[in-house]
């Protein structure tokens, strides 16, 4: 089968992570998205996020439970060691030889790849999907980054197209701290969680970071 895989530390899930993951389906045939949730991400440097991960793991299962080919996959979220993707795609190539697996990327993620661990590895483990959208990113300059990283690590990046939307986790944090209109941007499954059990208000703003 052909696997998407989308991480992310997913504090919260938002609607804009459901469109990637939903376009990236249609766009390239795959027949599941597995949702990768963050447990201990290497460039994230707030400590406090990793005693939150039952949270963030809640959050995502509820915002992808109607939709039957968004698979929930919680290795990283289980593993208390860094989440580094090179490792994380070596134990899917090795734990399941019969998918190809496409891992799905924005526009600013493909600029930084080479500062990730091993981007020698991990680019020759699964096809790239690189998200760009018209009005942010220049096609043009996107393509001659692919072309370079696809004839430096014999890699096979692809574009992504996506339409806009001006989401963050970040904001949507904010948002819920200052008690405005966020509800509208998480599905309502991911909203009535984040309700009941109070995240993101008073002393919880502000403890994680993006």
């Amino acid at each position: 089968m052909k696997i998407g895989i989308m991480g992310g530390t997913f504090d919260p899930i938002h609607n804009g992570h459901l469109m990637l993951a939903e376009y990236a389906y249609r766009n390239y045939g795959l027949d599941e998205v597995w949702f990768l949730p963050n447990g201990n991400p290497p460039h994230k440097q707030n400590p406090a996020i990793q005693k939150d991960t039952f949270e963030r793991v809640e959050m995502t299962r509820l915002a992808i439970s109607d939709v039957p080919y968004f698979k929930l996959c919680t290795y990283e979220a289980e593993n208390q060691n860094k989440s580094y993707t090179y490792r994380t795609l070596i134990h899917f190539r090795e734990k399941y030889p019969q998918h190809a697996f496409y891992y799905i990327i924005g526009a600013d993620s493909l600029c930084d790849i080479e500062t990730w661990a091993h981007p020698e590895i991990l680019l020759g483990l699964a096809v790239i999907l690189a998200a760009y959208r018209d009005d942010l990113d220049t096609p043009d300059e996107m393509n001659t980054r692919i072309q370079f990283l696809n004839e430096k690590y014999q890699a096979d990046i692809r574009l992504l197209r996506t339409p806009l939307m001006d989401i963050s986790s970040h904001e949507i944090r904010e948002q819920i701290a200052k008690d405005e209109n966020w509800q509208s941007q998480v599905p309502l499954k991911v909203a009535s969680y984040i309700k009941t059990q109070g995240l993101y208000q008073g002393d919880d703003n502000g403890r994680r970071t993006e």
